[in-house]
């Protein structure tokens, strides 16, 4: 037990300590470890909100990204090259962040999955495959998933060894009907389960991987207001070339023959940043994401139509149930104008 000398003693020298850690903060950064790798898979040819996650990411030291990948969208969406221009859309960015000399974007495969055994690998399947089997990373490997699950389903049938060796955050799949309900209107499958079901069920029915699953019902919690997203275009660059963005994909949007109009509404859906509260805003004691809630059941069977049949014997994933969105939205928007505030024109 400490004396009261001790406890002063103790305090002072805590003190002192504190004092010295933030006037070498930079210094020790550079010597911290990250906190994780994570490849970064998502349909940047789609909703703008794949390249908050991504510039988001981006702007986040504590997490390396070697590989970013642009996945397929829909035929109906963006055609039949829309991975290339995913990954052209993310090379954009990057050069807009002067960031293209550091990262190099890959293009995954243009088509869904036709069966399990009729996939083509290609440069995305390969990357991925080569960072997951790596001996000499410290960190831990997170497949960070805010679209499709084809280039994921690819590298898993190939080396199936990689599953065991990271997790998958993936934004995408409906309600589990015990913890919320869906949203209102027509019951539709899920958007990123439909990019491609035959990948999503070879990784939960087929892989050992472990699952960080955020739900439509979670990932649609991540609300950004257009007063918001007006104030970060207000910033400099960046924030413009993510709102002009975002109005395109509206226009975009109303020109796909049988799309419904879309209303006019004073937010829209962040539903990709999970990917960076998960990953890169956790705390540096027991690094877990501790804000955001999930409840852990096995594994469920993926079924044809995107619902759930129960394995009691799954393995375990988690389920999250919400998003820490204030602690996300904050964040973001505070990299983007520290950010454009050191860029040329800002």
């Amino acid at each position: 037990m400490l004396t009261n000398i001790d406890r002063r003693h103790f305090i002072s020298a805590a003190g002192a300590l504190a004092v010295s850690l933030a006037t070498h903060a930079d210094a020790k950064s550079l010597r911290q470890a990250s906190v994780a790798r994570v490849i970064i898979d998502n349909d940047f040819a789609g909703d703008p909100d794949g390249l908050f996650q991504l510039a988001h990411h981006l702007l986040c030291p504590a997490v390396k990204i070697p590989v970013i990948i642009g996945s397929h969208l829909p035929a109906h969406f963006g055609g039949p090259q829309s991975a290339s221009q995913g990954s052209a859309k993310a090379r954009e960015l990057l050069k807009l962040m002067n960031m293209e000399s550091i990262h190099s974007p890959i293009a995954g495969s243009q088509v869904p999955l036709a069966s399990r055994d009729q996939g083509k690998p290609g440069l995305a399947t390969a990357a991925i495959v080569r960072e997951a089997m790596r001996d000499d990373a410290r960190e831990p490997l997170f497949y960070a998933a805010g679209a499709g699950l084809t280039d994921l389903a690819l590298a898993c049938l190939a080396e199936p060894r990689i599953a065991r060796r990271m997790k998958l955050i993936w934004i995408g799949g409906r309600e589990h009907s015990d913890l919320a309900y869906p949203p209102p209107g027509p019951a539709e499958a899920e958007f990123n389960f439909a990019i491609d079901p035959i990948a999503a069920k070879v990784i939960f029915n087929e892989s050992d991987i472990e699952i960080w699953q955020v739900p439509r019902n979670a990932y649609r919690q991540l609300l950004f207001s257009s007063a918001e997203i007006k104030d970060i275009a207000a910033a400099g660059p960046l924030g413009r070339y993510l709102k002009s963005e975002l109005d395109g994909m509206v226009a975009k949007l109303g020109s796909i023959p049988g799309f419904p109009q879309l209303p006019l509404t004073e937010a829209s859906v962040m539903g990709d940043s999970p990917l960076v509260t998960l990953t890169a805003l956790v705390p540096p004691i027991q690094p877990d994401p501790s804000s955001s809630s999930y409840k852990v059941i096995p594994t469920p069977r993926l079924m044809n139509d995107g619902t759930y049949q129960d394995a009691p014997n799954g393995r375990p994933m988690r389920v999250y149930t919400s998003i820490d969105s204030g602690l996300t939205l904050r964040d973001m928007v505070s990299r983007f104008r520290r950010w454009d505030a050191a860029a040329p024109d800002g």
